[in-house]
């Protein structure tokens, strides 16, 4: 069976993909980025995370008023 793990690369793509997403609306999160630690655990396969970080209350709003307007549009 093919390992189907997401790759450090794919990560970094889906965060830049999020990124690019987010800014059409405006939406930056300063903190956003692949979380390189979830690749060094033992977990098979490997996690592959992306950190989404902090991020202020107006940010949060913006992006919860975008997700709104997407899931209603």
């Amino acid at each position: 069976m093919p390992d189907r793990s997401p790759t450090a690369y794919d990560v970094t793509l889906c965060v830049e993909e999020l990124r690019t997403a987010l800014a059409l609306h405006d939406i930056t999160l300063p903190s956003l980025r692949a979380d390189l630690p979830s690749f060094a655990g033992t977990y098979a396969p490997p996690a592959g995370l992306v950190a989404l970080g902090s991020c202020n209350t107006a940010t949060a709003r913006a992006l919860a008023a975008a997700l709104r307007k997407t899931a209603a549009g």
